[in-house]
């Protein structure tokens, strides 16, 4: 369980590239020029899934170590595929009807949540021993 941020931190750049793929295929599907951001809807709904788990994985990712480095190794990890599960829920859900992703996206959420609160202990509690 030790390498499991490790593994979480994997997922997410699988899943980072996963978007970037879906932006491509959906810029080919949909004749949509590069640099346009803009056109048919299914080719929007892509680029937003995108832009919001590249968003959101900035915010993540330095949280998980963070979690992970201050004693919270398994919790973090385990925290780490709650948002990965959710973050790809999301995504699908997105893609095939904007109205469909909140629920993956309160699920990312959590996990996104767990890891801050984590952190925030962990760190707390090494300023207070010293």
């Amino acid at each position: 369980m030790q390498n499991l941020p490790a593994l979480v931190t994997l997922l997410t750049l699988l899943l980072l590239f996963g978007t970037v793929y879906a932006v491509g295929h959906a810029r080919g599907k949909y004749g949509i020029q590069a640099p346009a951001t803009s056109g048919h809807p299914g080719f929007e709904r892509a680029y937003r899934v995108q832009m919001n788990t590249l968003e959101n994985a900035v915010m993540f990712l330095p949280a998980l170590w963070l979690a992970a480095h201050y004693g919270y190794v398994l919790w973090a990890g385990v925290a780490g595929l709650v948002w990965i599960l959710g973050r790809s829920w999301y995504a699908l859900a997105y893609l095939q009807d904007a109205k469909k992703r909140g629920p993956g996206y309160l699920v990312s959420m959590i996990g996104w949540a767990a890891v801050m609160v984590m952190a925030a202990l962990g760190l707390g509690r090494a300023m207070l021993v010293g």
